[in-house]
């Protein structure tokens, strides 16, 4: 049974701190990189749909703030800013259908459908990458095949509306719209919906309460309706309410890249045996030596055997030669790739354990009282609830309302794709 085809829409937030890294990936502003799939003289090959010109991501956005386009305004300074949308097909995918000119067509529609999720103005990089080795493809199809995909960096402004409070001195303005603002929120960009059926009703759990959609979830089934209505067909969505983590991600990596290089280990064997077994199976050193006979005009000649053995052994051994070497350096590539992902697993451990110490008295409070733990927070939102019809525009925040806020804000995290 042929493997299907399968696309995905997935999102990694960024800071104005964290950006830096990933816009030198995207735009190739680096000389070299770890990922040594990277081939730089492909790079002319990218498609860059939107840019930024000479400016940094984070200079684009000062422009953008300066026009009174988008506004940061209440978000801390390590606050999610960035949206990185990356869209992707199985590279199978687009050998089947033409290769580059096809995966061209694909990923400038599929720019269309961010802009329509993003608006124009708030895409601040679109670039389609064409520049990187798949070894499993180019090992199947026999040639080089690059994987073909797309990196979206937005800014996931939503509309907000600011209300005249109490304060105001015109009694008949409070609770009046002030103005609307374009804020950049990630979580309200990407708040999960309510799950309804065909007469618009709310879907209920067994236990009788109200069932979302997940945000990451919506948007894979969007990015696979757009590209299906756009005429682009042969694949399926991606997995439903796949929750992979990233630290299980890698770790799965690290094993496949394990075990494909303990089969180029043994491959690199088979092939040094197979070379000593051909090459004592048909002529011995002494009778290598004894093959060729010096004439009077001191050429050397020999027989139509010994020429078809010495022929047949040069062949097989510069074939295994060939073949170690492509192999050793395939070697080379791997161990360096499981050391990076070791590495970056080892991180996220060590990030675990430090967001797990700093919840911890928050889990021993629900364990020690979890009544008494809901009761205490819900008081609080229900609070921030009535505090924030009455904002104003350029309010003094209280330190009450930062803490509800990032309470409320961790409430958006648990997403599905």
């Amino acid at each position: 049974m042929a493997k299907e085809n399968f696309c995905v829409a997935r999102i990694e937030t960024r800071t104005r701190a964290t950006v830096g890294k990933f816009e030198r990936h995207i735009e190739r502003k680096n000389e070299s990189y770890e990922n040594m799939n990277v081939d730089l003289s492909r790079t002319p090959m990218n498609v860059s749909f939107k840019g930024c010109g000479e400016q940094t991501y984070n200079e684009y956005l000062d422009e953008l703030i300066a026009a009174g386009k988008v506004s940061l305004k209440g978000l801390k300074p390590d606050a999610t800013v960035f949206d990185e949308m990356i869209m992707d097909v199985n590279t199978d995918y687009f050998e089947q259908n033409g290769g580059y000119e096809y995966a061209c067509r694909f990923y400038e529609e599929a720019f269309h459908f961010a802009e329509k999720i993003y608006g124009k103005d708030n895409i601040v990089s679109a670039v389609m990458h064409a520049d990187e080795l798949n070894i499993a493809m180019t090992e199947k199809y026999g040639r080089l095949i690059y994987h073909y995909h797309l990196h979206i960096m937005a800014l996931p402004a939503v509309d907000k509306e600011v209300r005249w409070s109490k304060r105001c001195k015109d009694p008949e303005l409070v609770g009046k719209v002030k103005e609307v603002i374009h804020q950049v929120s990630h979580s309200k960009k990407w708040r999960s919906e309510k799950a309804v059926d065909e007469d618009g009703k709310p879907i209920l759990n067994s236990k009788g309460k109200q069932i979302y959609h997940a945000s990451y979830s919506i948007l894979q089934d969007k990015f696979f309706e757009h590209m299906q209505g756009a005429g682009f067909t042969g694949f399926i969505r991606g997995e439903r309410g796949s929750t992979t983590e990233n630290l299980t991600s890698l770790e799965y990596k690290i094993k496949q890249d394990q075990k494909r290089l303990a089969e180029l280990s043994e491959q690199i064997a088979n092939e040094q045996v197979r070379y000593d077994d051909n090459h004592n199976a048909f002529m011995t050193f002494a009778e290598i030596d004894d093959s060729g006979k010096k004439s009077i005009t001191g050429k050397y000649t020999v027989s139509a055997e010994d020429y078809k053995k010495l022929t047949t052994l040069a062949k097989r051994s510069y074939s295994a030669v060939s073949e170690a070497k492509k192999l050793q350096e395939e070697n080379q590539y791997l161990s360096h790739r499981i050391w990076s992902l070791q590495s970056e697993v080892s991180q996220l451990r060590q990030t675990l354990s430090e967001l797990t110490e700093k919840c911890r008295p928050y889990l021993e409070a629900i364990k020690a009282a979890p009544k008494a733990v809901k009761e205490f927070i819900d008081g609080i939102l229900e609070r921030f609830k009535k505090q924030e019809k009455s904002i104003e525009y350029e309010p003094i925040p209280a330190p009450k309302v930062h803490t509800q806020e990032r309470g409320k804000r961790s409430k958006n995290k648990d997403y599905e794709r």
